[in-house]
């Protein structure tokens, strides 16, 4: 749990240590400019921008039920993040799950990947595609989006 949050927490720290030495140096709008993006860093950086992560068992139980991909992310992952942000709205149709978290999550990504922990790694219909293009991704696994 703490390594999930650790980013996102230095993120805010620094900002504001940086963003209180602006404002002492006579410069507040540049320190609430900074803080700000420091914030945005932080939040964009956190699980939150994430749908709620199941476990791998149950993300692969759900997926063999009712068909949708599931997703093996982890907090801090620019790839991750950039798949989230291009599936915008038809993300939250996928299994997402946080390899930090969840240790058959990690050992599911591991057994595909030449025993590596590469995320993003998407499973659709029971075959892998590690660090899929975002357009890809889209078009082949949401095709009615």
């Amino acid at each position: 749990m703490t390594r999930v949050w650790f980013l996102p927490v230095l993120l805010v720290v620094v900002g504001s240590a940086v963003a209180t030495a602006l404002f002492l140096d006579g410069s507040p709008g540049a320190a609430a400019a900074l803080l700000l993006v420091f914030v945005l860093l932080a939040g964009v950086n956190s699980p939150l921008i994430f749908p709620r992560s199941i476990g791998a068992l149950e993300a692969q139980r759900r997926s063999v039920a009712d068909g949708r991909p599931i997703v093996y992310w982890r907090p801090g992952c620019p790839y991750c993040m950039r798949l989230r942000v291009r599936l915008g709205r038809v993300a939250r149709r996928a299994h997402w799950v946080n390899i930090w978290r969840d240790p058959a999550g990690a050992a599911a990504v591991r057994a595909v990947n030449d025993g590596n922990e590469t995320v993003p790694t998407v499973v659709v219909a029971g075959q892998p595609h590690t660090n899929p293009d975002p357009e890809w991704a889209r078009d082949h696994l949401f095709p009615s989006a």
